[in-house]
């Protein structure tokens, strides 16, 4: 017994210590970014516009994902991160890039662009294409376009595809890998520590809960991410095969095939690489450097001239014409949630109150909805809806612009729309409702813990120390199923689909986007700029301008943002630094699945979710 108590007295004097070390690790960080701010604020001048002062080329060395609009990340998140090892990269806003090099194309100083994508992440193919597409249009203009690295990750392949010359370092690699659809499942480890999951669901594939309740996929799930995989696969082997002119098959060996090339270029991935023409040219940076200074002319200093795209995009001004009307543009993007939530979640409040501005605007004529969402609350998602059906009601035509991912609450929040616009390579669909209630009864009662007392109805006592009972998980699954047919029937009614198709349309299935349109869920196959165009004929607008309607920052918000992007605390506690490197991703994993259970937060535990949309 005194053993036990002694164990006992040590566990928790360790977490005190624990505590104690991260409260004065906080007050330290608080303390530093307060003398950086102050050194900020007196050492800072006004950032003035980097025009190059001679022709140069423009370097587009993105690092960090692309997104559709940029965070807000607080202090103290910013602070806390840095505490736990977690980067805190820079974001790069699709529409930016897109309109940087657009700017690029007729200014006389930009003779060129260099793709160095060395420290861009994977990214989804549909916002890829959209930079692809400005990398085309600047194409037309007659200037190079060239691409250099000594490692090419799939997405950043994709965009050196499009250069009209590849470098690759010799002893570089390109390495894709094609796409897939991995979880981790966690139902055996639930059981072992004695968590009761409580799952209630409508629709054969809405696979959205499996990991808790499964060890595996089910062939359900398997079924459509198969055919929404090679879609998507489909869609890049074309795109790369067209670019390089090159076999589609090049991209597609099998095992024994791969291993026949290499074996032929004596394990040289990269020499395999130019041998299957994904490369140009195998060329050391030194050799680089020498072939862009006959190009772009040389900087005296060892190199080409060049401006970076952090730089240069300072010079782009947005094109306002005071007199004429505006196409509002609303983001939403992240899972949705309810109540007002910061950037990068879809909050329903807080889009709501966006659609609500635009519409008693009385210079905005029409709005394009922005959606990159999986989902996430059903309430939420019909605050949203409900805001898209006013501004029609009040004569505003409303578009809906799909990037990557516009499924389950995501599709919801679409489906009112007067046009739904997406990418052949947009996943949509996944019309279905779940909810998942965890409780904890018989894991405490293994350790000696029970609870008992009394209430004054059959659901005062229901609870997580205590379980559903029967009748209480029946009523669960019939508000489930309520949900469910509710949205069906809004989608029938919206999208004109007979309810007796529906059916085979929803119950949680994802569709790309070319097969969304051919069952009804989609208008057209187009990208952000042809929503607009749309948006501008419903309205009769000739001229217009674009009107980014977001929750401004406060003064104080915008100064943190700003520091923080300068500004790098390391305190050195990096959790996943201490696992061994072949642990670090399924940390990671486990990590976003915490940080996925933390966004469902309907008030009603309802949910039009899609996990499986994750494209690794």
């Amino acid at each position: 017994m005194k053993t036990i108590f002694k164990f006992i007295g040590l566990f928790f004097k360790g977490i005190w210590k624990l505590i104690t070390f991260i409260r004065l690790a906080l007050v330290n960080l608080i303390f530093v970014a307060t003398l950086a701010i102050i050194y900020f604020a007196f050492t800072q001048k006004d950032v003035q516009p980097v025009a190059p002062v001679q022709q140069s080329a423009l370097v587009l060395n993105l690092s960090g994902p692309i997104v559709e609009q940029r965070r807000y990340v607080s202090p103290m998140d910013s602070l806390t991160g840095s505490v736990f090892g977690q980067e805190l990269p820079k974001e790069n806003v699709l529409f930016d890039i897109v309109d940087t090099i657009r700017h690029a194309k007729d200014d006389d100083n930009i003779t060129g662009i260099v793709l160095a994508l060395r420290d861009l992440p994977e990214t989804n193919l549909t916002k890829l294409r959209y930079v692809a597409k400005a990398i085309n249009e600047f194409k037309s203009s007659g200037k190079p376009v060239y691409a250099v690295g000594a490692f090419y990750n799939q997405s950043q392949y994709y965009l050196a595809s499009y250069a009209d010359k590849v470098y690759l370092a010799p002893d570089g690699a390109v390495l894709i890998k094609g796409y897939s659809a991995y979880n981790l499942y966690y139902k055996t480890l639930l059981e072992k520590l004695e968590v009761n999951t409580h799952v209630f669901r409508v629709g054969s594939y809405k696979s959205a809960i499996e990991p808790f309740v499964r060890d595996d996929m089910s062939d359900e799930a398997k079924e459509t991410a198969s055919r929404w995989l090679g879609q998507l696969w489909g869609a890049y082997v074309e795109d790369v095969s067209t670019n390089r002119q090159i076999s589609p098959s090049v991209l597609n060996p099998s095992m024994d095939e791969f291993l026949a090339q290499l074996e032929s270029a004596n394990g040289d991935v990269a020499q395999l690489s130019k041998n299957l023409g994904l490369v140009d040219q195998l060329a050391t940076r030194q050799e680089i450097r020498k072939e862009l200074i006959e190009q772009f002319g040389s900087d005296g200093d060892d190199s080409y001239q060049a401006v970076s795209y952090y730089d240069y995009r300072m010079n782009v001004q947005p094109n306002i014409d005071v007199t004429a009307d505006d196409i509002a543009v609303v983001i939403a993007s992240g899972a949705i949630m309810d109540g007002t939530q910061p950037r990068g979640t879809v909050g329903g409040d807080t889009t709501a109150a966006l659609l609500r501005q635009a519409r008693n605007d009385d210079k905005v004529k029409a709005v394009v909805v922005r959606v990159d969402s999986p989902g996430g609350s059903a309430f939420a998602s019909e605050v949203i809806r409900n805001e898209i059906v006013a501004l029609r009601e009040a004569g505003k035509p409303v578009v809906i612009s799909m990037s990557s991912l516009a499924a389950s609450g995501g599709y919801w929040i679409s489906m009112s729309a007067d046009k739904i616009i997406a990418q052949p390579t947009t996943l949509t669909g996944s019309i279905g409702i779940f909810s998942v209630i965890t409780t904890f009864e018989k894991g405490l009662n293994n350790i000696g813990v029970y609870t008992d007392g009394i209430g004054t109805s059959p659901f005062s006592g229901v609870g997580i120390t205590t379980g559903l009972t029967e009748g209480a998980s029946q009523a669960f699954q019939m508000g489930i199923e309520h949900g469910y047919n509710r949205f069906v029937n809004l989608v029938a009614d919206s999208r004109g689909i007979a309810l007796s198709d529906m059916e085979s349309i929803a119950e949680g299935r994802v569709w790309t986007g070319q097969d969304a349109m051919k069952v009804g869920l989609v208008d057209q196959m187009g990208d952000f700029d042809d929503a607009v165009n749309i948006a501008a004929e419903l309205a009769q607008l000739e001229s217009y301008n674009l009107y980014w309607v977001e929750e401004p920052l406060s003064p104080a918000q915008q100064f943190f943002q700003d520091m923080m992007n300068q500004v790098k605390v390391h305190v050195g506690i990096d959790i996943n630094a201490y696992l061994p490197p072949a642990l670090q991703p399924i940390s990671k994993q486990m990590a976003q699945d915490l940080s996925l259970l933390e966004t469902f937060n309907d008030p009603k535990g309802h949910y039009a979710f899609c996990l499986n949309c994750e494209v690794q």
